[in-house]
């Protein structure tokens, strides 16, 4: 009987520690849903979207229109003349099968071409999923929404390079 008494007192101690922390029952909580996206656009009816790639950063503005994709004033064909990058650029609108839908006005500034190429195709994602937030899905199943954070090693002191050290020599 003792017992019982002690299990009792430990249920209440613990439903009042319970309150304390302000922890609710299972039966008290809410249903999470899952967020909604809602559409981005500005005045003129584009979405914008900051793109990032190693030390490239670049500002895009999508709106609709025939597939014209413009970078620094450039046709993209001139500007990433390399195949490999008018592929990378392009990746997102195939991915979502919008091709001939968009404008795409592009300004990219740093790094090199390849991190351009890389930078602009994460602001065309972004911009997609802000003009369409159904895409968002697809998108990011692609992996084109999370932005690649491999960057440079810094060069450190006593070394040639990042990692690299000077040349031994015995004497």
């Amino acid at each position: 009987m003792a017992e019982e008494e002690v299990k009792t007192e430990e249920k209440k101690s613990l439903e009042d520690l319970g309150e304390l922390t302000g922890q609710v029952s299972s039966e008290d909580t809410p249903v999470e849903t899952a967020p909604v996206y809602e559409q981005k656009l500005d005045q003129q009816g584009r979405a914008y979207a900051t793109g990032k790639r190693k030390d490239a950063v670049a500002r895009v503005w999508l709106k609709p229109g025939a597939g014209r994709i413009e970078i620094n004033g450039k046709e993209h064909a001139q500007y990433f003349a390399r195949p490999v990058l008018q592929m990378i650029l392009k990746q997102p609108i195939t991915a979502a099968d919008r091709a001939d839908q968009f404008d795409i006005i592009a300004t990219v500034r740093g790094g090199g071409l390849s991190g351009q190429a890389g930078a602009v195709r994460h602001g065309i994602s972004k911009a997609l999923t802000y003009y369409e937030p159904e895409l968002r899905g697809v998108l990011k199943k692609g992996g084109f929404l999370t932005r690649d954070a491999r960057v440079v090693e810094r060069k450190k002191y006593g070394k040639a390079k990042a990692r690299r050290s000077f040349q031994f020599s015995k004497r």
